[in-house]
């Protein structure tokens, strides 16, 4: 059916505007969490203490996109509502279990693993249903929705550092499970517009069925060339994305000390990252086809270019104008990945579609912070970490170039298949008409004979 373009779409927005505030506002605060385990839980003779800590967070936002191409199948096959209650659910008991841990390697499991996976079952749905409720606006809504995180990102570190100096770490994580509670409440308003793949099916046959394996698993948007670059291209920039927002506040220590307020270099990348996704979200609606990949393309280069200053700031005032200009080109990435998504696979393929590409996003994305810990904890320093951290962006921004051209070409020969094919039936018609002619005349004469 077509997109009411409003209605009770607005509440799912503001519903999945919360989904995304509490996985990517929790996730993004996890530098503050970061230092409160490295106190809490490291020693002064452990060499490889940052290492091992960074394995929390980074694990924690790798596990969020690495299961996202089963959500897709889940979100196929249930619909939106279940998955997304069930994901919150799952992600609450993830986060309340970690509040009882005592030391680092439960939190890899916990933290790392079963909350990250709740969040993912959760998050996904929220992007899928937007779908449902609007297409002309859906730039817009995405902007907004998305903004959540950054709204998120903005006001979790202050309240966090106050938390954890007042009742503890610990403490403090179950008060973030009132975020999750929230958002389970929340996937109940993903009331569905479209069937869902299990009841398709179900009604063809007249009972409740699951679908073949082929319709489970749609690898046929992988044929699609233009949607093939995107899927590679954009996790090979995404190597050094998450080093700022876990090893950011730990640099700021070693490079000032405790002199100045590094929860404002957060509070930087998320107010800066919510302007982005509300310009850039309305940008993308004016921008046809897929020359939107342009803006990801600026974005990645304006993201490595900030990562390689970061090391260069040696006044913490020039630390703050980098992550602004960061958080601003981030928000312009993170707002657009839905369009594009539609504009390369079509509506009827998007959830897979953008559930691949979030599971091949979770490698670097893990990967990444804890390469950066693992140097600063060789060098003394996350000097290098950060110049390194900038190549990758780069690197991808170059790859998603080709996409427009590589897309067009694909449509011009689509159309000319579709001409060829016109034709092709036209002068068919035409043989059967000139046949039916010439065994029509024969029996005309007999006729005026008798």
């Amino acid at each position: 059916p077509e997109p009411p373009e409003g209605g009770w779409g607005w509440v799912v927005m503001l519903a999945a505007m919360w989904c995304n505030g509490a996985v990517f506002g929790i996730q993004n605060s996890c530098g503050v969490l970061f230092v409160s385990m490295l106190r809490l839980f490291g020693s002064s003779e452990d060499k490889q203490l940052v290492f091992k800590t960074a394995w929390v967070s980074s694990l924690s936002m790798g596990m969020v996109f690495f299961c996202s191409p089963i959500v897709s199948i889940f979100t196929d096959l249930f619909g939106c509502r279940k998955v997304a209650v069930i994901g919150a659910a799952v992600g609450l008991v993830g986060l309340l279990s970690s509040s009882f841990v005592s030391t680092i390697e439960p939190l890899y499991f916990t933290y790392g693993i079963l909350f990250a996976c709740g969040c993912s079952f959760a998050y996904q749905p929220s992007l899928v249903i937007l779908g449902h409720y609007f297409k002309k606006r859906l730039g817009l809504v995405n902007g907004i929705v998305t903004a959540g995180s950054s709204l998120f990102t903005v006001s979790l570190p202050f309240l966090l550092r106050v938390l954890i100096d007042s009742v503890d770490l610990y403490n403090t994580l179950r008060v973030l499970c009132i975020l999750m509670f929230v958002l389970f409440l929340a996937g109940f308003t993903y009331k569905p517009l479209v069937p869902n793949t299990k009841d398709k099916e179900g009604g063809k046959k007249g009972k409740s069925r699951f679908p073949p394996g082929k319709k489970i698993c749609n690898f046929s948007v992988f044929k699609v060339l233009s949607y093939r670059i995107w899927a590679f291209g954009i996790p090979a920039a995404l190597f050094g994305y998450f080093v700022p927002y876990v090893h950011l506040m730990n640099h700021v220590k070693d490079r000032f000390g405790d002199s100045v307020p590094e929860e404002v270099l957060l509070l930087c990348l998320g107010i800066t990252s919510g302007v982005g996704r509300l310009i850039f979200g309305r940008v993308a609606d004016y921008i046809p086809g897929a020359k939107k990949i342009y803006l990801q393309v600026a974005s990645f280069f304006f993201i490595g270019l900030m990562s390689m200053m970061i090391p260069l700031c040696n006044v913490f005032g020039a630390l703050v104008a980098v992550c602004l200009f960061m958080g601003l080109f981030d928000g312009c990435f993170i707002c657009i990945m839905a369009p594009i998504a539609f504009e390369l696979v079509g509506a009827q393929d998007v959830s897979q579609a953008i559930g691949f590409l979030l599971g091949l996003m979770s490698v670097p994305m893990t990967v990444g912070p804890p390469i950066a810990g693992l140097l600063r904890d060789k060098l003394g320093t996350y000097d290098v970490a950060f110049y390194l951290a900038g190549v990758p962006p780069l690197i991808g921004g170059a790859i998603l170039c080709f996409i427009p051209w590589v897309h067009e070409r694909q449509k011009l020969k689509e159309r000319a298949k579709a001409v060829d094919g016109e034709t092709t039936e036209k002068m068919l018609e035409n043989e059967s008409t000139l046949v039916s002619d010439a065994t029509e005349k024969p029996v005309k004469e007999l006729d005026s004979g008798f």
